[in-house]
């Protein structure tokens, strides 16, 4: 089963005392690229989500936010910071001496400042923390897988269109090889013809002629490689699992002899099929691009 790397994903859980929100979003990337932003007071625990990440995904750029609150009937312990408290006193008494100023300072208006007070609640065992917050994340990361694979689905349906489309046009392009010889035999008879006049024409050396136009014009090996390619990915889409990567080189590869076709084409129809080849290679691209 292919996964796409776009999705969402968002879990909660709580214990007595505290619940855990965790909320994720994926976008596309050549590797595993995770972004953690988790509240300082649980900061120890980075290395833990981002191996918890590992175990669900393989590439994606990976935006993780935890959010926490406080529940139940939690102890509180209501401290201050002693040495900064200090620190704001002296600044205080340095600035109203150098500017000649009353220096009115209050507990209260100390208490007032930045990071004097801090709210502590009673600690929790960290194995604790971590079980609650995992218990979260790993909703999360479920729901993420939920919607990639959703996704992927999608994306593995619309992949296989365009390759029908492919091998539809690469059937064109198969079809009016003969046609162009045909015509180009016929206009060099009928060249040849006005300017012999009566003459007999050497067929052998007109046939000569031909062979070396349609070899010029030969498509055949690009065709063949495209059908091997298209049935390539067909199989990889099959199979699933981590298969962006390949999925990326198979493409261009196509891309290469849909370019040969086109570089080759000395007729109008075949040009324009290799100009639809050509685009659909690249939304096959863009779209591969986005498959885990």
């Amino acid at each position: 089963m292919i996964k796409s790397m776009t999705g969402f994903g968002r879990g909660e859980f709580s214990s007595d005392t505290l619940k855990f929100t965790v909320e994720m979003k994926s976008v596309n990337h050549r590797y595993l690229d995770s972004n953690v932003r988790i509240p300082k007071e649980y900061a120890f625990l980075d290395t833990s989500v981002r191996s918890e990440l590992k175990k669900y995904l393989g590439r994606g750029k990976i935006d993780v936010f935890v959010t926490y609150e406080v529940i139940g009937e939690a102890e509180y312990d209501l401290q201050f910071n002693e040495h900064l408290a200090q620190e704001y006193v002296d600044a205080y008494a340095r600035m109203a001496e150098r500017f000649h100023l009353t220096n009115d300072l209050t507990a209260a208006r100390l208490g007032a400042q930045p990071e004097i007070f801090r709210l502590k609640q009673d600690a929790m065992d960290e194995d604790q923390v971590w079980g609650v917050l995992k218990a979260a994340l790993d909703k999360a990361l479920e729901m993420l897988v939920e919607t990639r694979t959703r996704e992927g689905s999608n994306l593995k349906t619309d992949l296989m269109d365009k390759l029908d489309q492919m091998e539809t046009l690469v059937g064109l392009v198969e079809a009016r090889y003969p046609e162009i010889i045909s015509a180009y035999e016929q206009r060099l008879k009928e060249k040849i013809s006005s300017l012999l006049e009566d003459s007999q024409i050497d067929e052998s050396r007109l046939a000569a002629e031909v062979v070396l136009f349609a070899d010029k014009l030969a498509t055949d090996e690009e065709t063949v490689r495209l059908r091997s390619h298209i049935d390539t990915m067909r199989r990889e889409l099959g199979k699933g699992n981590d298969i962006g990567r390949k999925l990326d080189f198979i493409a261009q590869e196509m891309n290469r002899e849909a370019n040969t076709i086109l570089s080759k084409a000395n007729d109008l129809d075949t040009s324009n099929y290799a100009i639809d080849l050509k685009t659909l290679i690249e939304k096959i691209r863009e779209q591969v691009q986005n498959i885990e």
